[in-house]
């Protein structure tokens, strides 16, 4: 990874002990992009060239997708609201900032907040993760040494190789309007055919409900003083279920549980449409727009 070319304005740094693949564009107030489970710094291209010309943005791979390096061990949600501090250390960048955090990542996005008040000047979560009333899970070294055995069995096979790919472009056609992947083929493949991805997405997602319950207490401890919003995919995989055009049962669902968490914030909830979970591949300007605002 190291000795292959970095794209142009990236940099890496050692994060919390890990190499770190980070992206640093524009001028003015700064504001830092982290997607969801399995999502890479080029899944944030479009909304990066909309607020560059207004804002430092910053972008970055947690470890194992993208271009960083795969993690010693697995992620707590305390850990990477660190990571995000450390990593604006690294850039020089103290001045308070806008966390924009997608699916999973709006959890470190809103600990970021609670932890760091001083740091944070707005929240904004995108179609972010909501579970009300999660609970750490039992045998979590258990868990993780599955995780772990399920990821190195795979290599073993070469399986991320073979499917990694085209198994990113099936989980974009599915969860975006667009219904196509618009990242480079060649990025694609240099960054999901390694098995650092898959190993990544199984400890993310085996540590899920754990990072959930984690949020939970804090919100019971630390207030949130930042400003916040909310902005949700009008359809669970980009398109209405019903023939009326409007949201299906799966999707009124999701945008209630939305609803609730914006009352419990203090946020206001915007519904974005058309589009899926990957709402930031969808509808760009409605993310760049809602970051302008604060």
């Amino acid at each position: 990874m190291r000795s292959a070319r970095l794209p142009e304005g990236s940099r890496l740094l050692r994060i919390a002990g890990t190499v770190t693949h980070v992206r640093r564009e524009g001028s003015g107030p700064v504001c830092v992009l982290s997607g969801g489970l399995g999502c890479a710094w080029f899944d944030w291209d479009e909304v990066a060239r909309l607020l560059a010309p207004h804002r430092t943005v910053v972008r970055f791979d947690r470890p194992g997708y993208g271009l960083s390096a795969a993690a010693a061990g697995p992620a707590t949600l305390a850990g990477e609201a660190e990571r995000i501090r450390q990593l604006l250390d690294g850039l020089g960048l103290f001045e308070p900032c806008v966390l924009v955090g997608h699916s999973l990542a709006a959890f470190h996005a809103e600990a970021f907040a609670r932890l760091y008040p001083a740091r944070t000047a707005a929240v904004l979560l995108v179609d972010g993760s909501v579970e009300p009333r999660a609970r750490a899970r039992p045998l979590p070294g258990a868990r993780v040494a599955t995780a772990l055995g399920l990821a190195g069995a795979a290599r073993l096979l070469a399986l991320p190789y073979l499917l990694g790919p085209p198994g990113r472009r099936l989980v974009v056609r599915l969860a975006t309007a667009r219904g196509r992947d618009p990242a480079p083929r060649a990025l694609v493949r240099r960054c999901y055919r390694s098995a650092r991805a898959l190993r990544a997405a199984l400890l993310e997602n085996t540590c899920y409900l754990d990072q959930a319950a984690e949020l939970l207490s804090l919100r019971r401890e630390l207030p949130l003083t930042a400003p916040v919003a909310l902005l949700a995919a009008g359809s669970a995989f980009g398109r209405p279920a019903a023939r009326d055009g409007r949201p299906g049962p799966g999707a009124r669902r999701r945008l209630d549980r939305q609803a609730r968490l914006a009352a419990e914030l203090g946020g206001a909830l915007h519904t974005v449409a058309p589009a899926g979970h990957l709402l930031m591949l969808d509808q760009p300007a409605a993310v760049a727009e809602a970051v302008l605002k604060f």
